[in-house]
C-alpha cells in the first residue's frame, strides 16, 4: 500500500482506506477463485494495482468520461484501481469469463464504489460507445482495435483523442507498426523505478 501513497500522495482518506481493501479482499477471493496466479498475489500492489495505474501517470481523465475496461477478468485490472483514482469517470467492466465478473462485482460492492457497471459478454457483443477502451495485455493490438473501434464515441472530452489505452510488455515494435502514425508507446519506467517496470509500457492508439 505504501508504494500506491509513494507515487499518489494526493489520494483521499476515503480513496486511501479503498486501496488498503483491496489486500485483504484480492487475497479473500483469490483463495476461492483464483483469478491472480497463486504466487503474484503478495505483489498485488506493484504487479496489478500500481501496473492499473500507470495509464493514470500517461493521462488524467477529464469528470464525466466515460471508459470500457476490456478483458478485466484477472480481479478488475485495471478497472478497479482506475475507478478508485477517478470517482467521476465512469467504467464499464467487460469479460467474458462469469465467475471472473462475478469477483469484480462484489470487490467493487465490497468498495462502495459506485462509478462502476459490469457486463459478462464478448467484446464483439458489447455496442456502447466510450470515450477510451482500456485494457492489459489481452490480445495484438490489431485485433483490440479491431473489435473495440465500433466502441469509440465521436465526441471528445479530454485532452487527447478518443482512443485505446493499454498496458503492454516486451517489444511491440511488429504489433505497433501497422498503426503507427497514430500510436504512442510510454515506457512506464518514465515513470514507476520498481525493476517490474523495465519493460511495461502504456500504448495509446487514437481513434
Amino acid at each position: 500500500m505504501e508504494l500506491i501513497l509513494k507515487y499518489f500522495p494526493e489520494l483521499s482518506e476515503k480513496q486511501t482506506e479503498q486501496f488498503r481493501q483491496l489486500d485483504v479482499l484480492y487475497h479473500d477471493w483469490n483463495a476461492k477463485i483464483n483469478v491472480i496466479s497463486r504466487k503474484d498475489i503478495d505483489n498485488l500492489y506493484e504487479h496489478h494495482v500500481l501496473h492499473s495505474l500507470g495509464i493514470a501517470e500517461f493521462t488524467r481523465f477529464k469528470s464525466g468520461t466515460e471508459i470500457m475496461d476490456l478483458g478485466t477478468g484477472g480481479g478488475g485490472f485495471p478497472g478497479i484501481p482506475l475507478a478508485i483514482l477517478f470517482p467521476e469517470v465512469q467504467f464499464h467492466l467487460v469479460d467474458s469469463i462469469g465467475k471472473k465478473i462475478k469477483v469484480c462485482m462484489e470487490v467493487a460492492r465490497e468498495l462502495g464504489l459506485e462509478n462502476v457497471t459490469f457486463r459478462h459478454c464478448r467484446a464483439e457483443e458489447e455496442k456502447a460507445k466510450f470515450d477510451f477502451v482500456v485494457s492489459r495485455a489481452v490480445m495484438p493490438l490489431a485485433d483490440l482495435v479491431k473489435i473495440i473501434r465500433k466502441n469509440i464515441s465521436p465526441v471528445q472530452h479530454n485532452a487527447i483523442p478518443n482512443g485505446l489505452i493499454c498496458l503492454k510488455g516486451g517489444e511491440l515494435e511488429k504489433e505497433t507498426n501497422p498503426l503507427k502514425n497514430r500510436t504512442m508507446v510510454t515506457p512506464l519506467k518514465e515513470f514507476f523505478m520498481e525493476e517490474y517496470f523495465a519493460t511495461k509500457k502504456v500504448v495509446y492508439v487514437s481513434l
